[in-house]
């Protein structure tokens, strides 16, 4: 599944330079790895708590809007639901494409936004473009 998720994403990409952004990466940083092995893909990590030096300490509910200059695509890994809403508003602020990958049976909390599910292969996720 999550090799699916990261397919995803790099077919998004294609060949065109762009700036990734994992928020709330915890200790599973698998997809930005991957998607950290494609020399056009710039990827930034961020948490509260961050594991290691490779992640940057942010709060997604008063983000540091300069951390996430010129992002193209934001993407989550099972968010908690109160977090949701503040990752579309941060998504919606730097007009940027927003994935969120909830837990397999958790409904979305974004009632401000109409986000599409996408199924990958075997990855299912909900996508703000």
């Amino acid at each position: 599944m999550w090799d699916d998720f990261a397919e995803y994403i790099l077919n998004e990409v294609g060949d065109d330079t762009v700036k990734i952004a994992e928020i709330g990466v915890g200790k599973f940083d698998k997809i930005a790895e991957t998607l950290s092995n494609r020399e056009n893909i710039t990827i930034i990590k961020t948490d509260i708590i961050p594991k290691d030096s490779t992640v940057i300490k942010d709060d997604i509910t008063n983000p540091n809007l300069e951390l996430y200059e010129d992002v193209d695509i934001i993407y989550s890994i099972r968010p908690p639901s109160e977090l949701q809403p503040h990752l579309v508003d941060l998504a919606r602020k730097i007009d940027s494409q927003l994935i969120i990958k909830p837990l397999t049976n958790e409904d979305l909390n974004t009632p401000k936004a109409n986000m599409k599910l996408k199924n990958y292969n075997r990855a299912s996720f909900y996508i703000l473009k």
